[in-house]
């Protein structure tokens, strides 16, 4: 156990934010904590973090555990370049690598004893110096800010000349380096284009450390999490499984304690009935039995009322206009500022009813494309054309097609003064508006839910082809569910630009992967985007390693090559069997440990011998399956 929460309470004034929260975090788990908006979970790593006091309970860490917390306002020294920040991690390194020069010096002085006792020295500090990596945490900051995007002619430019997004990079690249025991990580995805997402899975994954993630990225979350901590009505709820198996067993929990409840509330009205007709009696038995039942009933322990979520979407929103079969044709489009080329040879078709995603880095185009074909800029060659009665519904990440002096049911009502009240109230509650929420002004509104206010006008308008740039930006979970479900309902054509490849694998049928140079297409979701494209990367592969091969004219070097790949994979399999056997038994030693706690068990001789023998037979088997493991890395 590295951390572990025991009845955490927090309030803000008279809002209780977090109640009784209990936890426990093992030794490299990956952890995400989830939950709506608002539930408290930026509230709980500030607290770990030790920037926020709780108002009671205990927070339990070992003393050599050190907490990295990225907060989505975290502070990095304006002054420096990138660079120079990321050295700062490495300062006791530097210091040393300093040391190291100036001994040097002094050696090319000295002589005799003096000389030989600054050696040994410098033999003692070198050493140390090399196992701290110091010849190597330069080349370890230049692979984390390429990772995340940054590229080699950027790592000198000071960081007050980056934008917010490229400074929350800088900040996280910061806190990857300093390798602390426990990161705790506050929607580390903003920002990122999906190939720096990918790296940052790929690092997190191999991380020796623990992790504990907010994010409402769910493929992320899905790669990365093997235990959820899930933020509802003020206390936590332990899920040990990624995101998939917590949504699917969250479901499964809640049926169960709607049914409890409804339970539990007839049986109480049942018995309220008796009470009430043993009172009728008005006889001295009747009356002392309906008190006897009321004090029963006084003593039962009230199930909570679980709050009801969202139901799914159920609306279809059907065009106004049908459009035609043909819905774009883009031929040979390129487009450059001045002397820089964004893109060119751009080249697709749309047809009714597609759902497509444009991914690519951040700065190949993608929203220029979306200007282009919205007229909005002029391209500088090539054409592009609508089909018969396609209208363009746009959204945009700044929410410009909404008044924010106007309150939300005005806003719809305006743009559409056909509908009726009731009509208005069904579409709201659909995008999660309901009750008193559709008087809110919408200056008042979060990110999230001005985006939801955006896309239900969208919905509603005479557009049968929407082009969407970063429609699940600031959305919470179970709003970007409520978009999914509305998309695969839509009726019409969608362009949209998303880094969320949840969302992608839930509604794209197909992939547009833009480049400077072209665009390549995929015919499937965002699973089926990564088969092909890791299939071509592997066929590329192979195809370079012919290549140098043949060049080399060495057939015997090439099946000695293969072979040593065919026994390193058979190694590594078998050092993945042996590592998931190793998780099994920890883990059965650690429910060994938990019972021989148990009164009823160290109180009993007998029963504490038996599972006392059972955790050496199992500590025994830990021991070979260790020596296993360390003799087949070795042959690596």
């Amino acid at each position: 156990m590295v951390l572990a929460c025991n009845n955490i309470n927090k309030s803000f004034g008279a809002n209780t934010i977090l109640k009784n929260i209990n936890f426990q975090i093992e030794e490299k788990e990956k952890v995400a904590v989830v939950g709506v908006n608002g539930a408290g979970k930026s509230t709980l790593f500030k607290i770990l973090a030790g920037k926020l006091s709780c108002d009671s309970g205990e927070i339990f860490k070992p003393k050599e555990i050190t907490i990295g917390y990225l907060s989505q306002d975290t502070k990095i020294n304006n002054n420096n370049t990138i660079f120079e920040e990321m050295l700062t991690v490495f300062s006791p390194l530097i210091k040393m690598e300093n040391e190291l020069r100036s001994m040097e010096k002094q050696m090319s002085i000295l002589k005799g004893k003096e000389l030989s006792k600054l050696m040994q020295q410098y033999s003692i500090l070198q050493q140390e110096f090399e196992e701290k990596n110091g010849y190597g945490f330069k080349s370890q900051i230049h692979g984390v800010l390429k990772g995340l995007g940054f590229n080699q002619k950027q790592f000198n430019q000071p960081i007050n000349q980056l934008s917010g997004g490229q400074k929350t990079r800088v900040s996280l690249a910061k806190l990857l380096l300093s390798n602390p025991s426990i990161l705790l990580l506050d929607e580390p995805t903003n920002h990122l284009d999906i190939s720096a997402i990918e790296w940052l899975e790929d690092f997190l994954k191999n991380y020796s450390g623990t992790i504990m993630i907010i994010s409402h990225d769910r493929y992320f979350l899905d790669k990365i999490s093997s235990k959820v901590i899930e933020i509802e009505n003020n206390t936590a709820f332990v899920y040990n499984g990624n995101y998939s198996f917590y949504a699917k067993h969250k479901k499964i929990n809640r049926e169960i304690q709607i049914k409890q409840y409804l339970l539990q509330e007839k049986e109480i009205k049942r018995q309220k009935e008796i009470i009430k007709t043993l009172r009728s009696f008005n006889r001295e038995k009747s009356i002392k039995r309906a008190k006897s039942r009321e004090k029963a009933l006084e003593k039962i322990e009230k199930i909570e009322k679980p709050k009801s979520l969202p139901s799914p979407m159920k609306l279809t929103l059907e065009p106004k206009i049908k459009s035609g079969y043909d819905v774009l044709h883009v031929e040979n489009i390129s487009k450059s500022f001045g002397d820089k080329k964004i893109f060119e040879n751009i080249s697709f078709d749309l047809k009714k009813g597609d759902k497509v995603a444009l991914i690519g880095p951040n700065g190949v185009g993608k929203t220029t494309l979306f200007k282009i074909l919205l007229n909005q800029i002029p391209h500088d060659s090539g054409t592009f054309s609508l089909g018969t009665n396609v209208k363009i519904g746009y959204y945009d990440q700044e929410h410009q097609n909404i008044s924010h002096d106007k309150s939300i049911i005005d806003e719809i009502s305006d743009a559409y003064p056909n509908l009726s009240f009731g009509e208005i109230r069904n579409i709201l509650a659909a995008f999660l508006f309901t009750g008193d929420d559709v008087f809110k002004k919408i200056s008042t509104l979060s990110g999230g839910e001005k985006g939801r206010v955006s896309l239900a006008k969208i919905m509603l308008s005479e557009g049968n082809f929407l082009l969407l740039d970063e429609p699940t930006n600031h959305l919470e979970i179970i709003s970007k569910e409520v978009l999914e479900d509305a998309l695969n309902n839509y009726t019409g054509t969608v362009l949209y630009i998303s880094h969320d490849r949840y969302f992608i694998n839930k509604t794209a049928n197909k992939i547009l992967e833009l480049n400077s140079n072209g665009i390549t297409e995929y015919m499937g979701n965002y699973d089926y985007y990564i088969e092909k494209r890791n299939q071509i990367k592997l066929n590329t592969l192979e195809q370079n390693i012919n290549k140098k091969e043949k060049s080399k004219s060495s057939k015997e070097d090439w099946l000695r090559k293969k072979e040593e790949q065919a026994r390193q994979k058979k190694i590594k399999s078998q050092i993945e069997k042996i590592e998931n056997k190793i998780q099994q038994i920890e883990d059965e030693i650690k429910k060994a440990d938990e019972k021989l706690c148990l009164e009823e068990v160290y109180s009993d001789p007998k029963k504490s011998q038996e599972v006392y023998e059972i955790k050496l037979s199992l500590e025994e088997e830990l021991d070979k399956l260790y020596a296993e493991w360390d003799k087949l890395n070795s042959y690596l």
